[in-house]
């Protein structure tokens, strides 16, 4: 060893754990997509798929502007085109092998060797071509090739060299898609024991496993007004893979609901009451698009969350929404004025309003007005509460069967109270501490390897009613008119 003379300094790890960075808006969008134009429609039936660009989206899922029919395009424009925000999961429930419809003996006409399936849905790999007397079956990539068009029909083209020649017209079979048969079941889902396999619904929970994602708002746009389903939303948004919680966001059936006044009971009645739904009313329309309000609630949620470090304490509420206007399910326009939609505000729905130019309007979840606690009542609180608990429990899994000791417990300890002080100063937070007591750990607790914290936490609450008193002073008055002599 060498001589020591002097002063030693040594450094230990720092005990404070970096938390990990998470995405606290990940959109989890069940419902249909217009697989037939995917590049593998048969991979993306009942699977979680994961899209961080455009590209990424259309290859996966398809895309269509024909919402109706095809609902995941609703976050797919939302997110991606009007809001420019990702990632999102998709959770195709459309099964080619079930929701079909076989089309046999189609007449096509051949104008200079090509002609033009059109019908909306066509599985390419299920046509055949035959001659017009149905006699002589022709070979694809032989006798003639067979893609998209810029419309979405399948465009035949003949290949010279092929049998086809100068025919003006061929008979073709195929399969399309039939977004009509499916059901609400469907978008439900279920697990199947026999093949152990989930759909639907049900996929939320391999989410975080699949991607490494914690999943921050549940929508299926096109479907979420079905009580049904949106009280199967709200209850997917708690305790997924038995440790995360989000939000589920929620349309009201504009179908039913035509008029703001009767929106309050069509909520209370259908149970759209929890305190982790955000309700909407009514629909949206971008140009000539009606979109599920939903979809761009959701993607706004997102996108506002990812404009200030990923911490969902900035309120959706009087944000701007890049939209035309808001609808019926019909096309029907609507025009709330500020008092209406305070109305709808104090039943626990949000709406959108015309306030030099479309922004959204509403603080509550659905449990406003049967809770008013601050975390339960206000959207962003809610969503700090959940987020943060999402992330402490990511952060500190790792430590999950250390050694319960003085060292653990500083460390967490350490590593909270930092992390809250930089919440702080950023001022995304009002303040937080967490402290390990006596009280709460009984000597049969510690000896079953059980320790618990408390944590109080304080996210701001949105400025949802600013008041200014005017008052008429006459001393200004006399001042102004004498000088104030």
């Amino acid at each position: 060893m060498p001589y020591e003379h002097g002063i030693t300094v040594q450094e230990n790890a720092t005990s404070v754990t970096p938390p990990v960075q998470t995405s606290s808006g990940v959109q989890v969008v069940i419902g249909t997509a217009p697989i037939h134009l995917a590049l593998d429609p048969l991979a993306a039936v009942n699977k979680p798929i994961l899209a961080s660009t455009w590209d990424q989206v259309v290859k996966g899922l398809g895309y269509s502007e024909n919402f109706k029919s095809y609902s995941l395009c609703e976050s797919m424009y939302a997110s991606f085109k009007l809001f420019q925000v990702a990632p999102v999961v998709f959770i195709n429930v459309l099964d080619p092998a079930i929701h079909k419809a076989a089309a046999t003996d189609q007449a096509v006409t051949l104008t200079k060797g090509a002609g033009v399936i059109d019908v909306e849905g066509v599985l390419l790999s299920t046509i055949v071509v035959k001659s017009t007397d149905g006699t002589k079956t022709f070979a694809k990539n032989t006798d003639y090739t067979v893609s998209f068009n810029k419309n979405n029909r399948p465009a035949i083209s003949v290949i010279p060299t092929g049998t086809i020649g100068a025919a003006t017209g061929v008979k073709v079979s195929f399969d399309k898609l039939d977004p009509t048969k499916v059901t609400k079941e469907d978008i439900i889902g279920g697990y199947n024991a026999a093949t152990g396999k989930y759909s639907g619904a049900e996929l939320i929970r391999q989410v975080f496993p699949m991607f490494g994602l914690t999943p921050g708002l549940l929508l299926a746009p096109g479907w979420s007004h079905l009580p049904e389903v949106g009280l199967i939303l709200d209850a997917k948004a708690r305790k997924i893979n038995g440790n995360f919680n989000c939000i589920n966001i929620l349309d009201m059936d504009t179908t039913v609901v035509k008029k703001y006044e009767d929106a309050a009971a069509w909520k209370a009645n259908n149970s759209y009451t929890s305190e982790r739904s955000v309700v909407l009313w009514p629909k949206i329309k971008v140009g000539n698009l009606i979109l599920s309000h939903s979809a761009v609630e959701a993607a706004s949620m997102a996108q506002i969350d990812a404009s200030n470090d990923d911490v969902p304490f900035v309120s959706p509420s009087n944000k701007r929404l890049p939209i035309s206007g808001t609808v019926l399910a019909d096309g029907t326009e609507v025009y709330l004025e500020q008092t209406q939609a305070n109305a709808l505000n104090g039943a626990g729905i949000v709406t959108a309003i015309n306030w030099n130019g479309w922004r959204s309007w509403g603080n509550n979840t659905a449990a406003y007005p049967n809770t008013t606690d601050p975390k339960d009542r206000f959207i962003a609180i809610r969503r700090v509460f959940d987020w943060w608990s999402n992330t402490f429990i990511q952060t500190y899994f790792d430590r999950v069967d250390d050694p319960l000791n003085f060292r653990l417990i500083e460390s967490v300890v350490d590593s909270e109270n930092l992390r809250a002080n930089g919440y702080q100063a950023k001022g995304q937070i009002a303040g937080a501490s967490i402290e390990f007591s006596q009280e709460l750990n009984s000597q049969s607790d510690i000896l079953a390897g059980k320790i618990t914290f408390i944590q109080k936490i304080a996210a701001f609450t949105p400025a949802e009613h600013i008041v200014n008193i005017l008052e008429f002073d006459p001393t200004i008055l006399t001042n102004s008119i004498f000088g104030g002599e």
